[in-house]
């Protein structure tokens, strides 16, 4: 399962920010000034360019807070602004009468889903000072199921609650961040789960209790953070229950983890395929990727507005082509980044391109935030 698959539960409350700002992107180079609110998710950043950019409010970090609470010594972990599940008295969320049982997100399930499967990930915050960087910690949902889960440390022989909360099905969920001295804290850990789901019949799964003995060494090793399918980043990920087998030594080489995470994968390629080559629909939306390197054979002396120029003139060379073509969905694959691309792109819609088509995010689960799709009416 790809990345863009997992629905990122790290969603804020507004109140967590405000108007006017100064923030800079967890997992991504940037920041800038929040100018406005977009639903409930997603902010607008004044970038140093000018443009406003639509962020995640679970990917802004408010200017200096971390830095204070270091400073005043704080004993509390640093929380972003995110909207954590509540860590008691959880109770399921009120569905939107579906049969997904979530709140305002269209959950399908999938028949690999009906196996749990759930991962402990870390990633650096700030990969470009890996040696010196704090990390942050999520939980990701593989499956069909809601999960209870409760995480703790051991220290002395004592243990301490750091998290416990219900995590949503096929769902990622932010934890905590924690410097990097303070690494020690997690060598003795524990995850407890209870698995479920709401308002309809499921296959009983077995209460879990994974301890883990962590290797603290990798956290200094940058190999160590790979590629994966549910970052965007390169992150260490260790897998806690595997086709609803929970883990039992979590002491994995970098090797393992990663062929644990593309098992999948690799099955898929195993399997026979046809020949013949696939007749797109009519009606399906064409791909148009506007990565440099897919325009370019050489991009190596171009200035950043070049590389705009040259992406933006695609764009334009695609919009002609399809003007006229009622019904023609275009996909324009501009990725996340600093979000210079898409804006761009959006104000050229909202303007020259107005009268003739309109527009909105392409689907979360393939594409993330990377991509906007374009509908000639």
């Amino acid at each position: 399962m790809r990345k863009e698959d997992f629905r990122d539960a790290s969603s804020s409350p507004k109140a967590k920010l405000g108007i006017g700002d100064k923030v800079r992107f967890l997992n991504s180079v940037g920041g800038g000034t929040v100018t406005a609110f977009r639903g409930k998710d997603q902010v607008l950043v004044e970038d140093e360019n000018g443009f406003d950019v639509p962020v995640l409010i679970a990917e802004c970090v408010v200017v200096g807070e971390a830095d204070r609470r270091m400073e005043n010594r704080e004993p509390e972990p640093y929380v972003p602004p995110v909207k954590k599940v509540a860590a008691a008295n959880v109770t399921p969320p009120e569905t939107d009468g579906g049969t997904s049982g979530r709140t305002g997100y269209a959950f399908a399930e999938t028949p690999q889903g009906e196996r749990l499967n759930l991962s402990l990930a870390f990633l650096p915050a700030e990969p470009k000072n890996f040696m010196q960087s704090a990390f942050v910690s999520y939980l990701v949902n593989e499956s069909n199921y809601y999960v209870y889960v409760s995480y703790m440390s051991c220290k002395n022989n004592s243990w301490t609650g750091r998290y416990h909360g219900l995590i949503e099905p096929d769902t990622k969920i932010f934890i905590e961040e924690i410097e990097k001295p303070a690494l020690n804290e997690l060598e003795h850990t524990c995850v407890q789960i209870i698995a479920f789901k709401e308002g309809k019949s499921f296959s009983l799964k077995s209460a879990m209790s994974i301890e883990l003995h962590l290797d603290m060494v990798k956290f200094y090793k940058l190999h160590c953070f790979i590629p994966n399918d549910f970052f965007d980043e390169d992150a260490l990920v260790i897998p806690l229950v595997v086709n609803d087998v929970p883990e039992k030594q979590m002491l994995v080489s970098a090797v393992d983890i990663r062929e644990a995470m593309y098992e999948r994968k690799k099955e898929e390629r195993r399997a026979p395929q046809p020949a013949a080559k696939k007749v797109k629909p009519a009606n399906e939306a064409v791909e148009v990727d506007l990565h440099i390197n897919q325009l370019t054979d050489n991009a190596s002396g171009m200035s950043s507005a070049d590389m705009l120029n040259c992406q933006m003139s695609k764009f334009h060379e695609v919009m002609k082509a399809n003007a006229g073509k009622k019904g023609r969905k275009t996909i324009f694959i501009h990725g996340k980044g600093e979000g210079v691309l898409r804006a761009a792109i959006e104000k050229e819609l909202k303007t020259t391109y107005r009268q003739q088509v309109r527009f909105q995010d392409a689907s979360f689960r393939e594409y993330g935030f990377g991509a906007t799709m374009v509908i000639v009416y």
